[in-house]
């Protein structure tokens, strides 16, 4: 059984894996103090409660975009399995062909939802990850890495709205029955959420004007369930993607 990790800015995904079959996956908050009993006991308690045993934990993967939080996590896991993980970075296999000026400083998330969007779904593809900030990652007919799009996320533009108004309250992210708000709070959810929805209809357009052809678009990350169903495209919504993505990585370099 592997255990894999995602960690983000704002939430940890980790999940277990065995024989190629997702058995569980949790998030969890990211947290930049905790130690790594803290953290340990978090996956231990999501081990509990999905029926699984540490013990049986035979290998481990972690990718990461908060670096001070990465080597306490991989403690947690070594403390909780006695197993060493690897950590998606340089010197690392995926199989992606990277082609943005840089490609060592494409995110390991972004890898990560790339490797398995293109062992899964067909391409040119448009992979949409909606965390702490929303990202568009752009495959082309040859399974390359092209480069993408990031924008504020829902919950950051949310943040911000309320943290520099003095009277527009905090919102929870279910939309509004209307676009039309008769209120303030579902004038403020229709402008975030169907603000969001109409951002990523109108960079699949262009996206897809600029390659010249339709995409398969793959949504994945916490926010990606509250606003597909907003979006008027045609959407993949995976919410497995990164744990699928960490799960052919480790087995890439493990046989």
């Amino acid at each position: 059984m592997i255990l894999a990790v995602d960690i983000g800015n704002t939430n940890i995904v980790l999940g277990c894996c065995d024989e190629g079959k997702i058995l569980f996956r949790e998030r969890i908050s990211t947290n930049r103090i905790a130690t790594d009993l803290e953290y340990a006991s978090l996956f231990r308690s999501a081990l509990d409660m999905n029926s699984l045993d540490p013990k049986d934990i035979t290998g481990g993967i972690i990718s990461s975009v908060v670096p001070g939080v990465t080597g306490t996590v991989k403690k947690a896991v070594e403390k909780l399995s006695g197993i060493t993980p690897m950590t998606v970075g340089p010197g690392v296999k995926t199989g992606l062909s990277i082609m943005i000026d840089n490609p060592a400083t494409l995110g390991s998330d972004l890898v990560v939802g790339a490797v398995a969007a293109i062992n899964e779904y067909p391409v040119p593809q448009i992979i949409i990850d909606m965390g702490t900030a929303t990202t568009f990652s752009v495959i082309d007919s040859k399974r390359n890495f092209l480069g993408g799009i990031i924008m504020t996320g829902l919950a950051v533009s949310s943040e911000a709205l309320t943290s520099r108004t003095s009277q527009l309250p905090r919102i929870a992210f279910d939309p509004p029955k209307k676009v039309i708000g008769t209120n303030t709070v579902d004038s403020m959810k229709s402008g975030l959420m169907y603000g969001t929805a109409g951002a990523i209809e109108g960079f699949i357009r262009r996206i897809e004007s600029e390659l010249g052809e339709k995409c398969t678009v793959i949504a994945t990350g916490g926010l990606a369930s509250t606003v597909c169903h907003l979006c008027d495209c045609d959407m993949i919504l995976d919410d497995d993607l990164l744990l699928k993505g960490l799960m052919i990585i480790y087995n890439k370099n493990n046989h």
